[in-house]
């Protein structure tokens, strides 16, 4: 058996990179146009279609009513709304009557 199944992955140490690997993998890098020209290759734009659109800008709509609404009412007012729902409430401890008597 190999020394690397004795021992647990955890308490092997990890090779530590040599310079002249770096070097190594710039010189791939730098030969295989790693430049930023061929990156602007590689990525194309895509048009969004009209369903894509129309969708975003519906989402749009939908976030701006949402905002209008909440900028509407002052903390004050929510509170004070909030309190009225309160006290419309029935009381949930109360024991409900049952039976006659």
């Amino acid at each position: 058996m190999s020394d690397s199944t004795l021992i647990p992955t955890s308490c092997r140490k990890k090779k530590k990179k040599s310079k002249s690997d770096k070097e190594k993998l710039q010189r791939a890098i730098q030969e295989s146009g790693g430049g930023g020209e061929n990156k602007k290759q590689r990525f194309t734009l895509f048009e969004k279609t009209d369903a894509e659109k129309k969708f975003e800008e519906a989402q749009r709509k939908r976030q701006m009513d949402r905002v209008s609404k909440a900028a509407a009412k002052s903390h004050k007012e929510k509170v004070s709304e909030f309190n009225n729902k309160l006290e419309q409430l029935s009381e949930h401890y109360d024991i409900p009557k049952v039976g006659p008597g």
